[in-house]
């Protein structure tokens, strides 16, 4: 279920964005706004007033961590970087 998550993650930013051809750099920062959104949720679990309430939405972000660091390997793989 998880890897079909992000599999599914992965289909939904290239119907997004098409085939992104960015260098090192630019995955890099992406990637990390992306690990920002995870932790705004890990501050809402922890400081918010309703902590259970942000946990879906901390998973929807890991998943999204995860698809862009699933395309960065893509794209080393094919040496596309």
């Amino acid at each position: 279920m998880i890897w079909d998550d992000i599999q599914a993650e992965r289909e939904r930013q290239n119907a997004k964005w098409g085939d992104q051809h960015h260098w090192l750099g630019q995955w890099m920062a992406i990637l990390g706004e992306e690990f920002g959104e995870c932790c705004e949720q890990v501050l809402e679990c922890d400081f918010g007033k309703e902590p259970p309430k942000h946990l879906p939405m901390l998973r929807t972000e890991l998943v999204h961590l995860a698809a862009v660091a699933v395309q960065i390997i893509e794209k080393i793989d094919k040496a596309n970087i």
